[in-house]
């Protein structure tokens, strides 16, 4: 596949619909960090299309690997189960 493949804000964007569909079907939250780093890579490619000569598949590969990862950060931060240190019970609910 060639560069103008990758530099296409369709291509991301379509993958992160994809992603996000796949996040829905498969157990767990795996695929949600990388649905939203595809979908602002998507955006970033949309808003910086007019400078083609500085998006290469290396340089757009990093940015989506990027925001994926400060996607996943956000959500960990954001939805972390609070207290998550395993619940001691001291007294017998028969006492």
């Amino acid at each position: 596949m060639t560069e103008a493949f990758w530099a296409n804000w369709l291509v991301w964007m379509a993958a992160a619909l994809i992603l996000g569909i796949l996040e829905v079907m498969v157990p767990g939250s795996i695929f949600l960090g990388f649905a939203i780093g595809a979908a602002l890579t998507g955006l970033v490619l949309l808003l910086l299309g007019l400078i083609p000569a500085a998006l290469t598949a290396p340089v757009i590969a990093v940015l989506f690997a990027a925001l994926s990862f400060a996607a996943w950060v956000g959500l960990r931060q954001r939805f972390r189960m609070k207290g998550r240190d395993v619940k001691r019970i001291d007294d017998d609910i028969n006492d």
